[in-house]
């Protein structure tokens, strides 16, 4: 009997748990939000201290240790925004980006398209992936992209809500659709400039070109730092 009155207590934690992590944010019965006036959405940096490369990641694990390498070797510093999905899959990975001195960002959960989503289905959405990415780090992050650059309104607004700033990029290197390592390079680092925000993705092309880039940066007096270290946090 009292292993059955255990077993129901650890049920009932595991649920309340679940719920914390899936509850769209009610309070009083009412959906909480914010009014968003577009401050907290970024596409650069107007006071730069260097550039950011973004790497938007769900899939590709091993490369993702093989872009940490390449950024080692010069001593620069990237923000991972991780889908959801993937990093609870990848817990040690998740904890080695950020142990390296990389910054742990939000990219959603499943990938989904947040500019057909109401305000409580991106809350809802942003808000897992951002509860999973907290526990695993034992910190809060501050950072939210969107996957493939879509949102509304309302996808700022609940970001904003969650106390995270909503981030796009400057700068599409299309690393997921284009194999050419040449073309990557170039569109990572023609006449770039500080406070830019270099969208790329952990495929094999990038690994290849991520060495161009990170010499261009080099030799050009520019650094790579993180996204929020750009923005002033």
């Amino acid at each position: 009997m009292k292993n059955k009155i255990i077993s129901v207590i650890v049920n009932i934690a595991l649920c309340a748990i679940i719920a914390s992590i899936s509850i769209v944010g009610f309070v009083g019965g009412e959906a909480t939000e914010v009014t968003s006036d577009g401050e907290n959405l970024f596409y650069r940096s107007e006071s730069p201290k260097g550039v950011s490369l973004m790497f938007n990641v769900y899939q590709n694990t091993e490369n993702v240790v093989k872009i940490m390498d390449l950024l080692d070797e010069y001593s620069y510093k990237a923000t991972f925004f991780l889908g959801g999905c993937w990093a609870d899959d990848n817990i040690d990975c998740v904890r080695e980006i950020s142990s390296r001195g990389h910054e742990v960002a939000s990219h959603g959960y499943f990938h989904k398209d947040h500019s057909k989503m109401t305000y409580d289905e991106n809350l809802a959405e942003i808000r897992t992936s951002v509860k999973l990415l907290n526990a695993m780090l034992g910190s809060e992050i501050s950072l939210f992209a969107p996957p493939s650059g879509a949102f509304n309104d309302s996808t700022v607004t609940a970001a904003t809500s969650l106390n995270l700033r909503t981030i796009m990029w400057s700068r599409d290197t299309i690393d997921w659709r284009d194999k050419d390592v040449s073309l990557i390079a170039s569109r990572a680092t023609k006449n770039l400039q500080s406070g830019e925000f270099i969208l790329m993705h952990p495929m094999d092309v990038t690994v290849q070109a991520l060495p161009q880039i990170l010499t261009y940066i080099r030799e050009n007096g520019l650094t790579a730092v993180t996204v929020s270290y750009n923005l002033g946090e």
